[in-house]
């Protein structure tokens, strides 16, 4: 039963990984574009610079939660690998539940105030020629979170079936 729940989470993570991906390729094209542009046509545009970093942004932000879902965060590797797999998916499952989880919560719900503010004024790039609708960024922020959420969730029955399946040996 957990393991085919695991199987569902690590599709969604899997999608999101597919999602960064794709944008990723669309974001080096937009450089490439921006770069001929400027370069060669000696032209530019402030709304396709700004489209750059807000594709790295998304990019940076849903690669999160497919970095989870890969175990590619961040850790003390010298002393973890040393461990044993059931010592591990315990150190995990602690750290997803007393510190990732709590985290990545008070980011979704600390954001909204953030984006809404964007909303309710209506935010635009300072530059002119820039982006309009600078929430839809910023709502990037508690959406991406709330992947690492659901990740997050795959990532500690992933951890609970290592677990039980160290028991069984």
């Amino acid at each position: 039963m957990l393991i085919k729940l695991e199987h569902y989470f690590d599709k969604f993570s899997n999608f999101i990984g597919m999602t960064a991906a794709t944008l990723l390729i669309i974001m080096l094209i937009n450089v490439f574009y921006d770069a001929i542009v400027r370069y060669v046509f000696k032209s530019g545009h402030i709304a396709m610079q700004e489209m750059e970093w807000h594709l790295f942004s998304i990019v940076f932000l849903i690669g999160i939660a497919y970095t989870l879902k890969e175990d590619g965060h961040v850790r003390v590797d010298v002393i973890y690998d040393r461990l044993s797999p059931r010592t591990q998916a315990l150190i995990n499952i602690f750290g997803a539940f007393f510190l990732l989880m709590p985290i990545t919560w008070l980011i979704i719900t600390g954001s909204f105030d953030f984006v809404m503010e964007a909303y309710e004024f209506n935010e635009i790039s300072g530059d002119p020629g820039g982006l309009t609708h600078r929430y839809l960024i910023k709502a990037m922020i508690p959406v991406s979170f709330t992947f690492v959420m659901i990740s997050a969730i795959g990532f500690v029955l992933h951890n609970i079936n290592i677990f039980r399946r160290s028991n069984l040996k």
